[in-house]
């Protein structure tokens, strides 16, 4: 406590003596008489010095609060309607000291801003003004004390920063072209939503100065995420985004070059990546696409972040071991006020930030503070004091700033930056501003918040505001400003008489991104992603290889290295783990990073996948396919993630976004844990393609298969994604299905499925109903030729085992339930029914189920037997492919009707299992 009767322990150094200390406790603030009076103190000390010294820990103190309260009091509202706060602990007797004290006081070693020694009076008043003006701060809780000192320092010496005449100028006119755009477009388009600044033009002199310090720190690259608030003004204002194509949009023409396929978004949702100059170099500003779910892009920003930061050898594959995540690269992540309160994913984002494999260096947060969100008050929005209080979760500074004062603004971005840059943690500056209209342009606020809108309404401008101050102090002329927003009226005007006939150009993702193209309409490519067998033995040898001091555990050393050196060595059967191990290590051979993660990834949810290897003595980590060649090489990454499903999944879509030369892989620990992150698959997953042409190579992992483990751990809902996907109910799908959905029944499918998705010539999300059981299943293994060159991915797997002019019944099946019916199939002696794996669920193989058709030309009975309930699985989506592309009417077979996703009853699982095979293979 810095009130009342207590001295911090990190203060007692100012005093030197224990008594000193224990007699001011005691003495609640009575320095002078009462200590020169004790006569133990006097033996030691002089009157002065113990005076002196008491009084120094006496300001030591004041200075503190402060520093840590002073934002309690600051004049942060630019409508003057939330009033400052009291804060008891800065009431000035608490010190034994009053405004008008002309004692003087040293400051050394105490206070940053106004020299060796000062007046009290003139101390309290520079603190006013220093902590409790339009720009504050909250850094005391910070977790180390060279960070609270350099804040303290930076702080109370850049907050008279200044700025120069020309910076000044530049400045208004920013703001004033934001400004002059919202009106231009209320004018001309007085019925669109277009999520105007005004009333945060300010934070475009954060932007500003973002970039230029990116440029001082040597950053070339910033990603930012944003929200629709101020976004159109942001992208023309200063990421020189053509408003022509805004315009177009406006009109309802597409923002896509002819010929390209899709379908494009809201106006809000534009995004641009562009160079910047600024200084003697450009800063390259990627602004990444955003749905309409507010917080949903802030790991995906900070996932393609991260993956910048790779591509530059400066995180966790770097080839230069000093460099550090975020010195080239900044991720910038801007936040509505109640959506950074109240959304999920920003906690979730905030927990990883400092994790490993997961890190960007720190971003620097913008949270636009409207004081409202939609129509609910600020007082119903949070629980907390502060909109920023989520992030001190992870011990974040916090820099609160009215955006009345827009020289401030970019004071507190200027402190930001450095804070992230010195230390490489996230950093929070809390724009107070407004929101001139409703939730858009078409609302009526007053409705709902008459008071702070009678305070907007009577308001000027705060562009017009600042432009005024300049022009009154001399700093500028009016015409000079006048000038230059005539001229932004005049392009504006310009871009609009071209709006019409304008035609768009296509987009350039970057160089990493050249010789691929958008998958074929036409037919599924089989491509060849076969590896040679002198490769695939030397990848699962090199997967399993560890020093001999390296102590692995005694049961994974038998089951699971020896094994698989003893495979490799024989060329047998290679089960699941193998399999993976072999296609990410062949594509690591061949020069391509693989990123896998989620809570289990290392070992696997099952204990199956020991891509990791820990030393059970040191607890020492190996990713043995890391150490696999001398030469350069893929890099695999096992990024063991927190508990989260949408910040993690997002992160890895961020990362698939940045290159197409990684395999990013997302594993869920139970297939069913995709649900927490829906958001990300609706938004960003399956229609990323459709509504932005950006391509992602996304893997998601998700266990499947009912095998009695209740409601919770047995489904992956195949039914939600097959329903998400594009495909044609009465034609041939190609490639160009917006994402794969594939439920395959062996190691070599799995194997050339992970191949196809970096060998192909573009990329497609890959949904992955993956196994439990079938991970050691004797019967679910596959030959090392099966791996060779020459093979590829099949769509469907045909039934070898029985001739085809006795079948009289065909049964197709998908997933690890071909192996409960062919086991139950021999165990009942059928000899006339055989069963097709469709491995392929999207993009649908009309032309190979229609081969397998072909084949059984005196069958009479065409079933689908899964083994989920009739409204889950594949059967809603096949039944009418079957029906309205083959002519096939198939009969189901299968659990009921359920509304949950399985039975959490032993007994009765175990019932409805037999009845679903008795009804397959029941004779008609």
């Amino acid at each position: 406590m810095f009130g009342g009767k207590f001295v911090c322990a990190r203060f007692a150094k100012h005093l030197k003596c224990r008594r000193a200390v224990a007699l001011y406790h005691s003495k609640s603030g009575v320095y002078g008489n009462r200590v020169a009076a004790e006569p133990q103190l006097k033996e030691t000390f002089s009157e002065a010095e113990i005076k002196n010294r008491i009084q120094h820990a006496t300001i030591t103190r004041l200075v503190q609060a402060y520093r840590q309260y002073g934002h309690r009091k600051a004049q942060l509202d630019p409508l003057g309607l939330q009033k400052p706060k009291t804060s008891p602990e800065l009431d000035l007797r608490h010190y034994g000291v009053t405004a008008s004290d002309s004692s003087s006081v040293s400051l050394a070693g105490i206070f940053y801003g106004g020299g060796n020694t000062m007046q009290i009076s003139e101390l309290i008043d520079h603190l006013e003004r220093l902590y409790c003006g339009s720009l504050a701060a909250e850094f005391e809780h910070l977790v180390t004390e060279e960070e609270r000192t350099w804040f303290a320092e930076t702080f109370e010496t850049r907050h008279t920063m200044d700025i120069s005449q020309d910076r000044q100028v530049a400045l208004a006119k920013l703001m004033l072209k934001c400004q002059a755009f919202d009106h231009f477009l209320s004018n001309k388009f007085t019925t669109v939503k277009r999520y105007g600044g005004e009333g945060g033009e300010s934070m475009m002199g954060c932007f500003d100065e973002v970039f230029r310090k990116c440029s001082e720190q040597g950053m070339e690259d910033v990603v930012v995420c944003m929200p629709h608030r101020g976004r159109l003004n942001f992208l023309t204002s200063l990421l020189d985004f053509p408003p022509v194509i805004m315009f177009q949009k406006m009109k309802g023409k597409s923002e896509f070059p002819p010929g390209a396929k899709g379908t494009g978004d809201v106006l809000s949702h534009l995004y641009t990546s562009v160079d910047l100059p600024y200084g003697d170099k450009n800063v390259h500003v990627s602004l990444i696409p955003n749905p309409s779910h507010l917080e949903a892009n802030n790991p995906v920003a900070a996932g393609k972040a991260r993956a910048k930061q790779q591509r530059r050898e400066a995180a966790s594959y770097s080839s230069a071991p000093d460099a550090t995540p975020g010195d080239q690269v900044l991720c910038l992540q801007v936040h509505g006020d109640a959506s950074f309160s109240g959304q999920g994913v920003v906690a979730e984002t905030f927990c990883f930030a400092n994790c490993a494999h997961f890190t960007v260096g720190g971003s620097v947060h913008l949270i636009v503070n409207n004081q409202i969100g939609y129509t609910t008050e600020a007082t119903l929005g949070r629980s907390s004091e502060y909109v920023s209080d989520l992030a001190k979760i992870n011990g974040c500074p916090v820099i609160h700033v009215n955006a009345d004062n827009p020289e401030d603004v970019v004071r507190a971005t200027s402190i930001a930056m450095d804070y992230r840059y010195k230390f490489h943690k996230d950093v929070i500056i809390d724009l107070m501003c407004f929101r001139r209209w409703g939730h858009n342009e078409m609302d009526e606020p007053s409705f709902t918040q008459p008071i702070m809108y009678q305070a907007i309404n009577s308001r000027q401008s705060i562009p017009d505001n600042y432009a005024n101050t300049l022009v009154s102090g001399g700093v500028c002329e009016q015409s000079a400003l006048d000038t230059s927003v005539q001229e932004w009226n005049t392009k504006l005007a310009a871009d609009m008489a071209k709006a019409d006939s304008h035609v768009p150009q296509p987009f350039h993702l970057g160089q990493q991104w050249s010789g691929l193209v958008q998958a074929s309409d036409d037919t599924v490519t089989a491509w060849d992603t076969g590896v040679p067998l002198d490769i695939l033995k030397f990848v699962g040898v090199k997967s399993v290889d560890v020093p001999v001091d390296f102590n692995v555990h005694p049961t994974i050393q038998r089951t699971h290295v020896e094994r698989r050196r003893q495979k490799m060595s024989e060329g047998g059967e290679v089960d699941w783990a193998t399999a993976e191990a072999l296609a990410m290590g062949s594509l690591m051979y061949q020069g391509v990073h693989v990123r896998i993660s989620g809570q289990d990834v290392g070992r696997g949810t099952f204990s199956q996948r020991h891509a990791m290897l820990v030393d059970q003595q040191t607890d020492d980590i190996r990713i043995p396919l890391n150490h696999m060649m001398d030469t350069q090489q893929g890099f695999l990454e096992v990024a063991h993630s927190v508990l989260s499903e949408e910040a993690v999944l997002g992160f890895e879509y961020g990362v698939s976004l940045e290159t197409p030369q990684i395999l990013p892989i997302w594993e869920a620990q139970f297939g069913d844990f995709f649900n927490g992150a829906q958001i990300m698959i609706d938004t960003y997953i399956s229609s990323g393609e459709l509504k932005w042409l950006l391509q992602s190579g996304i893997v998601m992992l998700l266990p499947h298969g009912m095998d009695g483990a209740g409601p919770e751990h047995s489904s992956c809902r195949i039914e939600r994604f097959l329903q998400m996907c594009d495909s044609k109910e009465d034609g041939v799908d190609g490639d160009n299905v917006n994402m794969q959905v594939a439920h395959p029944t062996t190691p070599a499918q799995y194997f050339h499925l992970m191949r196809r998705q970096v060998i192909r010539n573009f990329r497609k999300p890959l949904i992955v109903a993956a196994p439990k059981l079938i991970l050691r299943l004797p019967a679910a293994v596959s030959s090392m030729a099966e791996l060779l060159p020459g093979n590829h991915f099949l769509p469907v797997l045909s039934d070898a085992s029985v001739s085809p002019g006795d079948v009289k019944k065909v049964v197709f099946c998908s997933g690890k339930h071909f192996y409960t019916l062919d086991k139950e199939r021999q165990q009942r002696g059928v000899k006339d029914t055989a069963i097709v794996r469709v491995e392929s669920l999207c993009p649908f193989p009309a032309i190979e189920v229609k081969a397998e058709l072909d084949k059984f030309s005196q069958a009479k009975e065409f079933v689908w037997s899964q083994e989920e309930h009739r409204n889950m699985g594949a059967w809603t989506f096949v039944a009418p492919r079957f029906a309205n592309i083959l002519g096939y009417q198939l009969k189901y077979v299968g659990r009921g009707v359920l509304g949950s996703p399985a039975v959490g009853v032993g007994d009765v699982h175990k019932v409805e299992s037999q009845k679903l095979l008795d009804d397959t293979f029941q004779q008609s």
